[in-house]
């Protein structure tokens, strides 16, 4: 059977497979094992198996229950509400300040939980019915929350940043510094078209009262010191992967530490708080592992029957030089995110795509941020965009996934606008990769 035939037959399995409703990280497996008998036969088993056993024995894996782990201790801990609070009072002057905040109050959420479900789930519980409250147009008010949320994707310590370096063989610690920029290129982007939304058209966001507009100054910089535990902890985590003084994992062990000492000083590290954040981090570390595993044992078995490389040939000899190559990764990644999650996309194209981009003398650490904002873009896009059912669980029942959706295009339209600025101008993202310690 020729290679071309063999490549249409994975992905019209693949396909069917996930339309009867089978888990993508089963679906991957499913596929890996079904041709592996196939091409192979029964010692092709082996090669599943020694996969997932290398994967395995990756130290650096370790690092992602651990920062899941410090997001679900943040997300018990009132850190959420303690910052949006403190951000709030001093934003309340700007029209569309309460907006301002929630993307404010993200960002720096981001530098700490890495994790999008649980901003989203936290702003959508917190400032949220802040906003509506104080007669915010609700479309207005959705779009700001499911799209600062989604800041999390690029922020460091994201954990989309550390399958990609697993994956494509970059230093961790420097994807962490090139998203940096670009995250808050993205952050003021955000807030730029909230205040100019909210000044032409001041129906969408009503003035801060009397009484907020009139906080003493002294008690605004009391609320500033809420701040200060949120920022230590970010800058253990950012600042010792900066500084070199320690390598991912151990700058997120340092991360749960700071978050424990956050819940402690806010009187919320309670037995039933760690149980109930092991049993969340246990789950989703489960549901990521998986995929990754089947997801590798699929590439696995592609790559040994000789399609990885007819593809990475294909696209190499493509007559549209490395820039036209970059599109085209941009354009499937697009496409992917619609219907795939980020894990699923990273490990079925990664094995193909940086093999080209090194071939083309593409940096793979301005890559790997390139697929995180391609990533952020697929979390709020239909039809299958997770930013959006994230936020539907919080919000009021009248609320629809269609209105939810139809609130984030104006910012789905400044992250293409962002990620075309960090393609068109590269340092954007290396500049501080470059001044890092080395």
């Amino acid at each position: 059977m020729s290679i071309g035939l063999l490549s249409l037959l994975f992905v019209a399995v693949f396909i069917a497979i996930l339309l009867l409703g089978v888990p993508l990280a089963f679906a991957t497996g499913a596929v890996a094992v079904v041709f592996s008998l196939f091409l192979f036969g029964v010692s092709g088993l082996t090669l599943i198996i020694s996969r997932v056993f290398t994967l395995m024995g990756n130290y650096v894996l370790v690092s992602v229950p651990l920062f899941i782990f410090m997001a679900c201790i943040l997300e018990r801990a009132g850190v959420a509400e303690t910052i949006f609070r403190a951000v709030h009072v001093w934003s309340g002057r700007i029209r569309g300040g309460l907006a301002v905040a929630v993307i404010v109050s993200c960002a720096l959420m981001a530098a700490m939980v890495g994790v999008i479900g649980a901003e989203i789930v936290t702003m959508g519980v917190v400032a949220l019915p802040a906003m509506l409250g104080r007669g915010y147009h609700r479309q207005f008010a959705l779009g700001c929350v499911c799209a600062g949320g989604g800041l999390a994707t690029l922020i460091p310590p994201s954990v989309v940043f550390i399958m990609w370096g697993l994956t494509a063989g970059a230093s961790i610690g420097q994807l962490y510094m090139a998203g940096v920029m670009p995250g808050l290129l993205l952050g003021a982007l955000f807030i730029a078209y909230i205040v100019i939304r909210a000044w032409s058209r001041p129906e969408l966001a009503p003035p801060a009262s009397e009484a907020e507009r009139s906080i003493p100054l002294a008690q605004k910089l009391a609320l500033l010191r809420d701040l200060v535990l949120p920022g230590l902890v970010a800058f253990a985590v950012l600042g010792s992967l900066y500084f070199g003084w320690a390598t991912p994992t151990e700058a997120a062990g340092v991360g749960v530490l700071g978050a424990a000492c956050a819940a402690a000083f806010n009187r919320r590290l309670s037995w039933r708080n760690l149980r109930q954040a092991v049993l969340d981090t246990t789950k989703v570390t489960a549901m990521l592992y998986w995929l990754f595993f089947g997801s590798s044992a699929l590439i696995a078995v592609y790559t040994l029957a000789g399609g990885t490389k007819l593809i990475q040939d294909a696209m190499a000899a493509l007559p549209v030089g490395p820039f036209g190559v970059l599109l085209i990764m941009m354009g499937v990644w697009i496409v992917l995110g619609m219907f795939i999650d980020w894990i699923g996309i990273l490990l079925l194209t990664a094995p193909i795509f940086v093999p080209v981009a090194e071939k083309l003398g593409l940096d793979l650490v301005w890559l790997g941020v390139l697929f995180c904002m391609n990533m952020q873009i697929s979390y709020v896009s239909p039809p299958f965009g997770p930013a959006a059912f994230y936020l539907k669980g919080v919000t009021p029942k009248d609320v629809t996934i269609g209105e939810i959706f139809g609130s984030v295009w104006p910012y789905v339209g400044l992250q293409v606008l962002a990620l075309g600025l960090v393609i068109g101008f590269p340092q954007i993202a290396l500049w501080l990769p470059s001044t890092m310690s080395r």
